[in-house]
């Protein structure tokens, strides 16, 4: 089993180049399904999750090539089968977003209930409500999900969904694409992703409007049409390099970003002592000393992510004074990692969704284990930024959703590198 070694106590210093965001690229390449023609996905992240997607749609009949590096071109005129390869389905969170596609181009699905990471019971409760809405009967047993017309057949409508949901948005606007009459989503989720995938969508002949509010509204077309498209810069893979920066210390630019989608990250990052310096489509951050306590709460988009929950937990651990950190959307996140740093020399208290940090001076390096993407990010992070040596385990999950990152790290002067057991 492959784990990284890492010789931490070195600073970053360079520039690194960030890739086409993993949560994007894995709602857009669901939603080639639906377009008639070949489409042309550029700046797509090469990421197991992306290759595991790309898997199914060839296994359902798809035409994919792939000319050049970051580069797919996807033909699924030839798709026939609504019924994908149910072991390639449940090796990812976000093959969910086939439910969606294969609805609304064939009028229903067959899909295997998902895998991915495991930090948190994630229900797609939200989903189905959007695809019953829609005019879809839904059978659910312990491992599918059913989808075929109801008696009124499938139709646009009016879905409120009862909480803040980015899968359930972008399941339910690639579920409206092609049916008729108009959907309206209320209290969507606003997340830079969601805005990606129906920029996708409407340079393929959609007619979507309102993504990035909390009202989206698809008014059906009769099919979309071939077209190139370039997927968004990865929000969360910036905000994890530069949180890295932050923790380890030196000087780095972050390239290919859109700094307005960092802004939840970098206000606190330089609210713990970074100099963030904003570009046109790069940031660079200076971290010299020690950083400050803070708190942070986090909160869908535009709020601080999620997803960069167990980062900036890590800088924590080694600033200055107490910090709070609140979890306001996946509670049990917080254990995914915060045993293995406190095996690592961090203080941490876990309170129900908040977690009290104790800064201290250093971390020491230790074996410790990846239990989801974002929790081994962290990991990641605390071996660079701590003394001697540090072994992170399970980093399947880590290559899920970041693109080289030993060779980006090795770049910035950190000393990391994959081994075999």
């Amino acid at each position: 089993m492959a784990k990284y070694e890492i010789i931490g106590g070195k600073t970053l210093n360079g520039s690194v180049t960030i890739s086409g965001a993993k949560n994007a690229a894995v709602a857009i390449l669901p939603a080639a399904i639906l377009v008639a023609g070949k489409c042309r996905i550029e700046n797509v992240p090469d990421i197991s999750d992306v290759r595991i997607l790309l898997d199914i749609l060839r296994d359902m009949g798809a035409e994919i090539c792939q000319p050049e590096v970051g580069v797919v071109e996807i033909d699924s005129s030839n798709v026939k089968s609504t019924h994908p390869n149910p072991e390639l389905v449940r090796k990812m969170r976000a093959s969910y977003y086939l439910m969606g596609s294969l609805l609304s181009r064939f009028g229903q699905a067959n899909v295997a209930l998902p895998g991915g990471c495991n930090f948190a019971s994630r229900p797609i409760d939200q989903h189905i409500k959007g695809f019953i809405a829609l005019g879809a009967d839904v059978e659910e047993t312990d491992d599918y999900v059913n989808l075929k017309p109801g008696a009124e057949g499938l139709h646009g409508n009016r879905v409120s969904l009862d909480v803040v949901s980015v899968g359930a948005t972008m399941n339910i606007i690639m579920a409206s694409c092609l049916l008729p009459g108009q959907t309206v989503i209320e209290n969507a989720a606003k997340e830079p992703h969601i805005v990606d995938l129906a920029n996708f969508l409407n340079t393929m002949g959609a007619n979507i409007s309102g993504a990035g509010t909390d009202t989206v509204k698809v008014r059906g077309v009769e099919k979309l049409q071939g077209g190139t498209y370039a997927i968004i810069p990865d929000q969360i893979e910036a905000g994890t390099y530069l949180a890295a920066v932050a923790a380890a210390g030196g000087n780095v630019l972050v390239q290919n970003v859109i700094p307005k989608h960092m802004e939840c990250i970098t206000s606190k990052l330089q609210e713990m002592g970074a100099k963030i310096y904003n570009y046109d489509d790069s940031i660079r951050i200076v971290s010299e000393g020690r950083l400050r306590g803070t708190t942070v709460k986090t909160r869908p988009y535009p709020g601080f992510p999620t997803d960069m929950q167990a980062q900036i937990c890590v800088c924590m651990t080694l600033a200055d004074g107490i910090s709070r950190l609140t979890e306001s959307v996946y509670e049990t996140r917080f254990f995914g990692y915060c045993t293995e740093l406190t095996s690592m020399g961090a203080d941490i208290l876990i309170n129900g969704k908040t977690a009290i940090v104790s800064g201290r001076e250093k971390l020491r390096g230790n074996t410790v284990r990846a239990r989801d993407l974002r929790a081994g990010a962290a990991l990641v992070i605390a071996g660079l930024a701590a003394e001697s040596t540090t072994y992170v385990e399970n980093i399947n999950y880590i290559e899920r959703g970041y693109e080289r990152i030993v060779e980006k790290l090795t770049a910035l002067g950190a000393q990391i590198r994959r081994v075999e057991d």
